[in-house]
C-alpha cells in the first residue's frame, strides 16, 4: 500500500436493502493515523457505512478501497477477504466473546488459526495486549466473571492481537452502564495517541470532540457536515447538526449518554 494513500477511500458509495436506500452516494476518506468519529441520528447510515469498510456489507454502487484493497466488486476472492479481515479489526456493541473459553483463549484463537502463530507466540502477544488494556490479571478468567466494561476491553485486546492496520468501533460503549464507559474510552484514547487508525461510530460526544481528529456527521445516507472534530462540534454550520447536538446534549442530562 502506498504510504501516502488514504487508509480508506470511498466515492459515490451506495448501499440499499431492497427499495430502501441507506447510503446515497457518500464520498470521503480516512487517512492513516486519523481517529474519525461518525455521528448522527439512528438510521442515518452510520453502522452500515462502517460495516462496508470490512465487507460485512457489500456495496451496491460507487468505489471503496480499504488499505489498498478494492472492495467495489460484488464478489471477492476468499484470500482477498482473508487479507482484509487481518488488516481491519472491528469492535462491536456486543462483545462476542466465546463464553466457554478463558480470556486468554479468546485472544489466542484467531492469531493461531488465521495468522498461524505458535501457541507460545500468541499467548505472549495476548498478555501484552491484556496488559495494555489493564486486564492482565483476568487472563485466566471467563467472560461471565467480567463486567461489561472489562468484556469490551477484552474485545479491543482481541482485535489488537491480529495486528490490524485499522480498527473499526461500532458504538463500543452503548451496551455499557454509565460508570463503565470511561474505562473503555480511556483505552481508545491511548490507542489514538499511539497513532492507530480508528473509525468510531459513537454517541459519546465528548470522545468525538476530545479524541477524534475529524468528525463526519451523517444525515439520511449523506455526509451532511465534516471537519476537524473540535471545530465541527463547537461551531456546527448545518442546522441539522445544530439540532442533533442540541438533542444529544439535552438527553445527556437524563440519559446515560
Amino acid at each position: 500500500m502506498n504510504s501516502t494513500a488514504p487508509a480508506i477511500a470511498f466515492n459515490q458509495l451506495k448501499k440499499s436493502y431492497g427499495p430502501v436506500s441507506v447510503l446515497r452516494g457518500m464520498t470521503g476518506q480516512i487517512n492513516s493515523g486519523e481517529v474519525v468519529a461518525i455521528i448522527g441520528s439512528s438510521g442515518c447510515g452510520k453502522s452500515t457505512l462502517l460495516r462496508c469498510f470490512n465487507r460485512l456489507e457489500t456495496i451496491n454502487g460507487g468505489q471503496l478501497t480499504v488499505n489498498g484493497i478494492d472492495l467495489s466488486q460484488p464478489k471477492l476472492a476468499r484470500q482477498t477477504l482473508r487479507e482484509l479481515r487481518q488488516q481491519v479489526g472491528m469492535v462491536f456493541q456486543q462483545f462476542n466473546l466465546f463464553p466457554h473459553l478463558s480470556v486468554l483463549e479468546n485472544l489466542t484463537l484467531s492469531p493461531q488459526k488465521v495468522l498461524g502463530q505458535s501457541k507460545g507466540q500468541s499467548r505472549e502477544n495476548a498478555r501484552l495486549y491484556l496488559d495494555k488494556v489493564g486486564l492482565i490479571e483476568k487472563a485466566e478468567s471467563y467472560p461471565e466473571e467480567l463486567s461489561g466494561g472489562q468484556k469490551q476491553r477484552v474485545a479491543i485486546a482481541r482485535s489488537l492481537c491480529m495486528n490490524p492496520k485499522i480498527l473499526l468501533f461500532d458504538e463500543p460503549t452503548s451496551a455499557l452502564d454509565p460508570e463503565l464507559v470511561g474505562e473503555v474510552l480511556q483505552v481508545m484514547q491511548q490507542l489514538a495517541t499511539e497513532g492507530m487508525t480508528m473509525v468510531v461510530v459513537t454517541h459519546e460526544m465528548q470522545f468525538a470532540r476530545e479524541v477524534a481528529t475529524r468528525v463526519l456527521f451523517l444525515n439520511q445516507g449523506q455526509i451532511e457536515e465534516q471537519g476537524p472534530a473540535k471545530e465541527v462540534m463547537m461551531n456546527p454550520q448545518s442546522d441539522r447538526l445544530k439540532a442533533f447536538l442540541s438533542r444529544i446534549n439535552g438527553a445527556g442530562l437524563v440519559a446515560k449518554h
